[in-house]
């Protein structure tokens, strides 16, 4: 389990639905998350639509500073926002097993690759 915040807390699902959905599967699913939390004029998570929809993910418990906190965390560049690659990263980088993974995946890459 992996902790969001002081009291929220998550079971990390992400390596087992990579192993039931495969990569693509995964991501198509990332991307639905997205699209769930974001603002639907500019296509990206902003705090308000981060505030107003993450009760549909079970988050309806999280502060302000920690919504604040989570999108600081993913925002890449600078925006204040959240577009669906930084989503993404963000969710894959909260999965401790899936960087794991990736570690590895990146490094079978790179010795197969020479």
């Amino acid at each position: 389990m992996a902790a969001l915040g002081r009291d929220v807390v998550f079971e990390d699902f992400f390596p087992s639905m990579v192993e039931k959905l495969g990569s693509e599967g995964f991501l198509k699913e990332l991307r639905n998350g997205f699209r769930v939390l974001m603002d639907e004029e500019r296509e990206v998570i902003t705090f308000e639509s981060l505030k107003k929809n993450s009760a549909l993910l079970g988050l309806q418990g999280m502060s302000d500073d920690e919504l604040m906190c989570m999108l600081r965390e993913g925002d890449l560049d600078g925006d204040g926002c959240l577009n669906e690659r930084e989503f993404c990263v963000l969710m894959v980088r909260l999965s401790p097993d899936l960087m794991d993974k990736s570690r590895l995946w990146f490094a079978e890459t790179v010795a197969n690759a020479f």
